[in-house]
C-alpha cells in the first residue's frame, strides 16, 4: 500500500486512476526531469536520472493497476485464478506474491500477516485464496512467463 500511495502522490492521482490523467501527469513529469535537459557535470542530472527511472517505474505500476487495465485483463484474470492452480506464493510486510501454474503472477495489497498465516494453514490453498485474498485485495499482474 505504501507503494501505490507514494507513487499516487508523485503522479497527483487522487482516489481512482484513469489511463489519460495518469499519462498527461507523465508526460509532465518526464520533460521536467529528463537526464538530457541537465548539462554533463551538473549535480542535478544524477539526481534527474534517479528521478526519472522512479518516473517510468511509477507509471508502468500504477498503469497496470488502474481500472481500465483490469477491465481489459479481467477474462484472462478470472481464468487464471478459477482454472489454474497455485504454483507458489510469497509475503513481505503487506504485499502477496502468488504464482501460478499458468505462468502468470499476480501482486496482492494489504494483505496482513495473520492472513496469510491463515492462507498458509489453510488444508486447502486455492479455495482459502479464492475465497479470502482474490475478492478482497486489491491486486495487478506482475508478470506472465509463457
Amino acid at each position: 500500500m505504501k507503494r501505490i500511495n507514494e507513487y499516487k502522490k508523485l503522479f497527483g492521482v487522487e482516489n481512482d486512476i484513469e489511463l489519460k490523467t495518469l499519462k498527461k501527469s507523465y508526460r509532465n513529469l518526464v520533460k521536467e526531469w529528463h537526464p538530457d535537459k541537465f548539462q554533463n557535470g551538473d549535480a542535478m542530472q544524477e539526481e534527474a536520472e534517479i528521478h526519472s527511472r522512479k518516473i517510468i517505474d511509477g507509471y508502468h505500476f500504477l498503469v497496470s493497476m488502474a481500472p481500465e487495465t483490469k477491465v481489459s485483463n479481467f477474462d484472462s484474470y478470472t481464468e487464471t485464478i478459477t482454472n489454474s492452480g497455485i504454483a507458489d506464493y510469497t509475503h513481505k510486510g503487506l504485499l502477496l506474491e502468488i504464482s501460478f501454474l499458468d505462468g502468470s503472477t499476480y501482486e496482492y495489497f494489504g494483505v496482513t500477516k495473520q492472513v496469510y498465516i491463515k492462507m498458509i494453514n489453510s488444508a486447502k490453498l486455492n479455495r482459502f485464496a479464492k475465497r479470502t485474498i482474490f475478492p478482497h485485495y486489491t491486486y495487478r499482474m506482475s508478470k506472465r512467463t509463457t
